[in-house]
């Protein structure tokens, strides 16, 4: 009976595994897509960036490639000029790497190409070689107290002399015209202002010709000596720096595309690139456990017609180059890329051979295989969040990041689908806006005025709003009118203020509380022009021992108001509620935000239900299936995508082994009954019952992922 009963068991479980097979599409062979669509454009990369120290220039090319075809690699981007030529270069005010092969990029792009793997060779401008500081030294940086920045025997280049202004363009179209690059990368565009490598400042550049081109800029002004937000001066050289960071990409930019437009630009900037790259790395307490999702999401809503590329740094941190970091992080960072919509990316030291660190192998090998094989559920994704979190930065850090991480990490605990869009890019995307049911602004003091319009007019159609910290801090005139609030004063660490959820039908998570701690900024607002208040303050009353404590009294002021517009509501909490949770994580800080998310959009929990833990990163995406006939069609024909990321290993410090779940139900919401759901882990379809405009299923098991397909009907 046993034996009858499991040959039973085989016999279904192959049937469905056969019948499961049938309903996933094969990725689209390369010579399948549309001539006219740019090969960057599939969102589909697979990317290793070997960065190779000058002395692995003599690299065995046939081992790269049987490397890069082990981890089912698609793009490879290695070292091309700028620094030091990795060619035999003919340019004197290029630097030659003393240890450079003749043949070996020319073999590397050749045998890529024969193996269907593109080459994208790395520039970086950001430095040059001493031999030509003592013929050029004006092509350098000079700091406020004359010094250079100086890394070995190579030095900081001025963004504004010849070096960048002119040879950079000259090196770039030198390697195109020898070689058939499938594209170039920029390392480190832009201004500096300290040595990354060795973590020291030096102020901002007085090159001289800097100097000149900013008073051109700016009608005759001097270039600050000091980073100082308060000084106008310093603000138009901000402006500045945007500007001509943007001119010398449009540079780049002709020169590369005017030689073969199919040649794909990649960098860290916006404008004149088709790849926008990102990093996560491991560089800054607490760590960030969704830094890929956070950095993929933000970067892909807030510039939609570019593709995004976040790279996993390999290496602990700069001086760390060869020591890598944990396998489980990489594994989340690798996870994160796909459930945002990107591809997957990784950046290395070196080549695979002789390695000094080989933990991340397996990982690479399972998660780009996984993508090789499901290529057609990935990167062609129509978000189904209804909430969207505004970012102070593409790159946010200090208090600000922290407020805006925060934020974020109560969301991903309560399983709340977002998107993210950075705040300068509000009113570009005005249409998008105005769809969310809400918008959370966490710490944004200086908003433009046309973003504000933008917010207000979302807001009166019935988007809510809810604002943190110091957002519109420099705009009372839009504070007044968005949340009825007025700056009194600020008191920058509240430590021993407390808050009370005295009003239980809003705060329904603090049956058991009656005062909440605090501390970081608090600011005292009158919000008498609100139409409700909520939260009041108590004072700190008396520090002492058991005996004296005590006398906390209402302040008079709250730390919540919100006030209603025509059609919607809009919440302002002027403390750093994001950054106390992400520094302290007190869920009672995370739980006031669940509540008010509640009260103001009732049904903001209704998309995704689910009793998975809060250490499971939930993201439910539309997709369509990326395949050549699919091009130029919505993203969203196909179904739903559900990801689940499990992070129940990682501790706040050390990245351990994802602890399996068994069970996890989910209720989502889900217009369409489906045809089926297929799970990428197991091969296999998992039941599931549809009515009324939900789908309800369980999952028997999580390890350390989970892609669920969910089909439409054919």
């Amino acid at each position: 009976m046993k034996r009858f009963g499991l040959a039973l068991y085989f016999f279904i479980f192959s049937i469905s595994s056969s019948m499961a097979q049938q309903l996933i599409v094969e990725p689209s062979a390369d010579s399948s897509w549309p001539v006219d669509l740019s090969w960057w454009k599939r969102n589909n990369l697979r990317v290793m960036q070997c960065n190779l120290p000058a002395y692995e220039a003599g690299l065995n090319v046939d081992l790269l490639i049987e490397d890069l075809q082990k981890f089912s690699v698609n793009t490879l981007i290695i070292n091309g000029g700028g620094i030091m030529a990795f060619y035999p270069t003919e340019l004197d005010f290029q630097y030659t790497n003393p240890y450079m092969q003749p043949n070996m990029l020319g073999d590397v792009i050749e045998k890529c190409h024969k193996n269907n793997i593109r080459v994208i060779t790395r520039f970086d401008f950001s430095r040059f070689h001493e031999s030509i500081f003592d013929k050029h030294p004006d092509w350098a940086y000079i700091s406020p107290n004359g010094e250079r920045i100086i890394n070995d025997d190579m030095y900081v280049a001025s963004i504004n002399a010849p070096y960048v202004q002119e040879k950079s363009i000259e090196i770039v179209k030198e390697l195109i015209n020898k070689y058939p690059v499938d594209g170039i990368f920029i390392n480190m565009p832009g201004y500096s202002t300290r040595n990354v490598y060795e973590d020291l400042y030096f102020g901002i550049d007085q090159n001289a010709f800097d100097r000149k081109r900013f008073s051109d800029f700016s009608g005759g002004l001097s270039i600050p000596s000091k980073e100082d937000p308060g000084d106008p001066v310093f603000m138009k050289y901000q402006d500045f720096k945007k500007y001509t960071a943007d001119d010398w990409m449009q540079k780049i930019h002709k020169a590369v595309k005017v030689h073969n437009p199919d040649i794909a630009i990649c960098t860290y900037m916006e404008k004149y690139v088709d790849i926008i790259r990102h990093e996560s790395q491991t560089n800054s307490l607490p760590y960030w456990p969704y830094m890929s999702y956070d950095n993929v999401t933000n970067t892909s809503c807030s510039q939609p017609n570019h593709i995004v590329s976040n790279a996993s740094i390999q290496q602990i941190s700069f001086r760390s180059r060869f020591n890598a970091i944990e396998p489980e992080e990489t594994a989340i960072r690798l996870y994160e890329n796909l459930a945002a919509g990107s591809g997957l990316d990784m950046s290395l030291m070196g080549d695979f051979r002789q390695y000094e660190d080989e933990r991340n192998f397996k990982t690479w090998e399972k998660i780009y295989g996984l993508h090789k094989k499901y290529e057609p559920y990935f990167g062609k994704y129509a978000s189904a969040a209804e909430i969207c979190v505004i970012s102070p930065a593409y790159w946010p850090g200090g208090v600000s990041g922290q407020e805006y991480k925060g934020i974020q990490l109560m969301l991903k605990e309560a399983h709340l689908q977002y998107d993210i869009i950075h705040f300068e890019q509000i009113a570009t995307l005005r249409e998008k806006i105005e769809k969310y049911k809400l918008i959370i602004i966490p710490d944004i003091p200086n908003l433009s005025d046309s973003s504000i319009t933008v917010l207000s007019q979302a807001c009166s159609n019935g988007t809510a709003i809810i604002a943190t910290n110091k957002t519109l801090h420099d705009k009372p005139e839009a504070l007044l009118n968005l949340f009825g609030a007025k700056i009194i004063e600020t008191q920058e660490d509240g430590f021993g203020y407390y808050l009370s959820p005295d009003n239980k039908e809003l705060f329904t998570l603090f049956r058991q509380q009656t005062l909440l701690f605090w501390r970081y900024n608090l600011g005292f607002y009158d919000l008498s022009n609100a139409d409700d208040q909520y939260l009041p303050i108590y004072t700190p009353g008396r520090p002492g021992p058991p005996e004296k404590t005590g006398g906390h009294e209402p302040t008079g002021f709250f730390a919540m108001g919100a006030k209603k517009h025509v059609k919607g509501k809009a919440a302002i909490l002027p403390l750093n509620l994001g950054r106390l949770y992400f520094i302290h994580g007190y869920e009672q800080h995370k739980n006031i935000l669940l509540d008010i998310i509640s009260w103001i959009f009732p049904t903001g929990y209704d998309l995704v239900q689910t009793n998975a833990p809060e250490r499971v990163e939930v993201v439910l995406q539309k997709f369509t299936e990326n395949v050549a006939q699919n091009v130029g069609l919505p993203n969203d024909e196909d179904g739903l995508m559900l990801h689940l990321t499990n992070l129940t290993g990682f501790s706040g410090n050390t990245y351990f082994k994802p602890i399996p779940i068994p069970d996890i139900q989910f209720k989502i919401k889900c217009t369409f009954p489906p045809r089926a759901i297929y799970s990428m882990t197991t091969g296999v379809t998992v039941p599931h019952n549809w009515r009324e405009g939900y789908l309800e299923f369980s999952i028997p098991r999580l390890n350390d992922f989970e892609g669920l397909v969910i089909k439409k009907q054919i």
